[in-house]
C-alpha cells in the first residue's frame, strides 16, 4: 500500500475547490476526506473527480464525500482485488481504528503484477473485453464526454473518417481542461442547443448523466484536440505480466488489444486485476 505519509488527502471542513486542485493538477481518481479531533486525525471517505462533476452545484467536502469499504494492514491481496472488482473502486482506504493508515489503488496491485509478485502468467487476451467504446475524432468535446458516461467506461477510442484508431481520449483528459460553473444558469457549450446538430433526440429524459454536465463548462473544441494521439497497445500473444509492465511503464489504464492491424478489444487495469481472482 501507499503509506499515510505519502497519501494526499483534503480535510474537512473544506470546499469542492480543495479537492479539484489535486484530481486535475495530479491525475487521481479520488482523494480521502480525513477530519482532525481530539483523538487525532481520522478517516472520513473519498470525494471522486465523478460526484464533483455530477454534483457541481455542492461545495461542501462533506455533502461529497463517499463510502467506501475500507481493509486493514493484515487484508489479503486477493481479497482487496476481489473488493476492486465487486465494488468497482480503484482506491481502497487502509484503516485502523479510524485513521488512514494508507490506501492501496488499482495501479498498486497492477504494479505487483507487474513486479512479479503476484502470477502474471494468464494469456491477456482472455482478460480483454471485446467490446470498445469509440468516437470520432471530430465529434465536439462536450458529445464525448456524455458518450463516455452514458457507456460507463473511462475512456473512448478515437477513430478517423476511416475507421482506424486515431487516438484515445480518458476521463482524466477531460477532467485536464474542464472547468466547474458555480451557480451560473447559462453554461455555455456545456448542453447542446435545440438547433444543434450534435443534440440527441430525447437527451432531456435520459435521467442521472444530463444533469450531471449543466455546470460543467468545456472548451469548444473536437476530440482530436484534447486526445492523447500516442496509444499504447498489447498483442494477444503477451501475458497480463507484460501488460501490466506497460500500463505502469507508460502511465496508463487501459491498452488496445491488437491482433496484426485490426483492434480486437481493449485491455482496462482493472481486467488484470480481476485475473487474480
Amino acid at each position: 500500500m501507499t503509506p499515510r505519509s505519502a497519501v494526499v488527502t483534503v480535510s474537512l471542513p473544506g470546499t469542492r475547490s480543495d479537492a479539484l486542485t489535486y484530481l486535475q493538477d495530479r491525475e487521481f481518481s479520488s482523494v480521502p476526506v480525513v477530519k482532525d479531533g481530539d483523538d487525532g486525525e481520522q478517516y472520513r471517505g473519498l470525494i471522486s473527480r465523478e460526484v464533483l462533476i455530477e454534483r457541481p452545484e455542492e461545495d461542501q467536502l462533506a455533502l461529497l464525500m463517499e463510502e467506501v469499504p475500507t481493509v486493514d494492514r493484515g487484508a489479503d491481496l486477493t481479497a482487496v482485488a476481489r473488493l476492486v472488482v465487486e465494488e468497482g473502486a480503484r482506491r481502497i482506504p487502509v484503516v485502523e481504528d479510524g485513521a488512514l493508515a494508507g490506501i492501496i489503488t488499482v495501479t498498486d496491485i497492477v504494479r505487483a503484477i507487474a513486479e512479479g509478485e503476484r502470477d502474471g502468467d494468464r494469456p491477456v487476451a482472455d482478460m480483454a473485453e471485446a467490446d470498445l467504446n469509440t468516437t470520432w475524432r471530430e465529434t465536439p468535446l462536450v458529445v464525448a464526454e456524455r458518450e463516455i458516461g452514458y457507456a460507463n467506461e473511462p475512456y473512448a477510442l478515437v477513430l478517423d473518417d476511416e475507421g482506424e484508431m486515431t487516438g484515445i481520449i480518458t476521463e482524466v483528459d477531460i477532467l485536464d481542461v474542464a472547468r466547474v460553473v458555480e451557480g451560473e444558469e447559462d453554461t455555455g457549450g456545456s448542453i447542446a442547443d435545440e438547433d444543434d446538430d450534435w443534440m440527441w433526440e430525447g437527451i432531456k429524459s435520459v435521467g442521472n448523466r444530463y444533469m450531471p454536465t449543466r455546470n460543467v463548462e468545456l472548451p469548444d473544441a473536437p476530440v482530436s484536440e484534447v486526445m492523447s494521439e500516442d496509444v499504447v497497445t498489447v498483442t494477444s500473444s503477451r501475458t497480463c505480466r507484460d501488460a501490466a509492465q506497460l500500463m505502469i511503464g507508460n502511465d496508463v489504464e487501459q491498452l488496445p488489444l491488437v491482433r496484426g492491424d485490426d483492434l480486437a478489444g481493449i485491455v482496462r487495469d482493472q481486467d488484470l486485476v480481476r485475473a487474480l481472482l
